[in-house]
């Protein structure tokens, strides 16, 4: 029942913050939205090229958030086989992409080295543990695969952990960007510390 909750949960959120970037970026004024619009204040900052390599980020991002649960918790049967490889595909596929471009966008995080830092080490690490997890299911190592998978996607999510972190950082810090140097990390490390202990319990279990 537990893990019915947090499942539940987990599609939930991936589907609201998608739902909120696919209205805030796709259909209003991106400009309005905080991250930009604090970026804006600052008389040195360049919109383009940024704002387009931040909506190739957004949108291959969302794409990997909402299909993401799906491939993790719905059992691959026989007739969904197919679907399931053929959405891998595109989960990959929307990393290399959203990767590629988070390591470039990092280089302009605010709250400056720290804070590139932070979402410079999620890019690749992300990118990574999905090269991963698609190396073991290339080799049939099913096992490592949901492993791996299950890494890959705990760093996805910090696309919602992130937006759960700021506001409450923000306010009780006082500062934007303070709070932003802190989010650049713990927005996917405690995911990533989750994950292992879940995975590591799985494996206990297994040996008993």
């Amino acid at each position: 029942m537990a893990n019915r909750r947090v499942r539940t949960l987990i599609f939930f959120l991936a589907f609201a913050i998608a739902a909120y970037a696919i209205v805030q970026y796709g259909f209003l004024n991106a400009s309005d939205a905080g991250l930009v619009s604090f970026k804006l204040q600052k008389p040195d900052f360049e919109l383009k090229p940024w704002i387009y390599v931040l909506y190739a980020h957004i949108f291959t991002a969302i794409f990997a958030l909402v299909i993401g649960p799906f491939q993790l918790f719905i059992k691959p049967t026989l007739a969904r086989k197919r679907w399931h490889r053929r959405f891998g595909y595109g989960y990959v596929l929307s990393i290399i992409v959203s990767g590629i471009v988070s390591v470039y966008l990092s280089l302009f995080a605010t709250g400056g080295w720290i804070s590139t830092l932070g979402f410079m080490s999620l890019g690749v690490l992300w990118m990574a543990t999905t090269f991963i997890a698609t190396g073991k299911i290339i080799a049939k190592n099913i096992q490592a695969h949901q492993e791996w998978m299950f890494r890959s996607y705990a760093l996805t999510f910090s696309a919602v952990t992130l937006r759960m972190w700021l506001a409450p950082l923000a306010f009780l810090l006082g500062d934007f960007e303070a709070a932003f140097r802190v989010v650049a990390w713990i927005c996917w490390v405690p995911n990533l510390l989750v994950v292992e202990a879940v995975i590591s319990k799985k494996r206990s279990k297994q040996l008993q």
